[in-house]
């Protein structure tokens, strides 16, 4: 019996959605009232559901050697090649990281993206953290940890 083939929504239905509720919270965001609670509150889920969309898409198509969640590189190739491959997840993140810094460095921190800018630095900061945290730290009870 033949298996019928998956849709490219049924392949990546879970990133489309994620990437889908990031851009409804940007929308809301940049619509409302950044002084109100719903301006806040967009703002902030904003650049939380941008982590989130971060994670799923980064270690989707990146690797971390030592992480668990990464899978294996496979081939040798030069060193240098081998080593951005290997790192390529901590690599993406610093790179992506600066630019956010330097974007909300020349923004007015009090402003509404200046805000959103600030919150999405933070997220990236605490990506950054935990992947670096995981590679070697356990944490009790946790199936990453076995």
């Amino acid at each position: 019996m033949r298996t019928k083939s998956k849709s490219f929504f049924h392949e990546h239905s879970l990133s489309i959605v994620a990437a889908a509720i990031l851009l409804v919270w940007i929308v809301l965001a940049a619509r409302t009232d950044p002084d109100s609670h719903a301006g806040a509150f967009f703002g902030n889920a904003a650049a939380d559901w941008m982590g989130v969309v971060l994670m799923m898409i980064g270690t989707k198509f990146l690797y971390e050697r030592g992480s668990k969640e990464s899978k294996p590189v496979r081939g040798h190739g030069r060193r240098l090649r081998r080593l951005f491959v290997e790192h390529s997840l901590t690599i993406v993140l610093v790179l992506t990281g600066l630019g956010w810094l330097f974007l909300y460095a020349s923004l007015d921190p009090k402003s509404r993206w200046g805000e959103i800018v600030g919150n999405v630095l933070s997220e990236w900061c605490q990506v950054i953290g935990l992947v670096l945290l995981t590679k070697k730290l356990l944490e009790r009870g946790s199936e990453e940890s076995k």
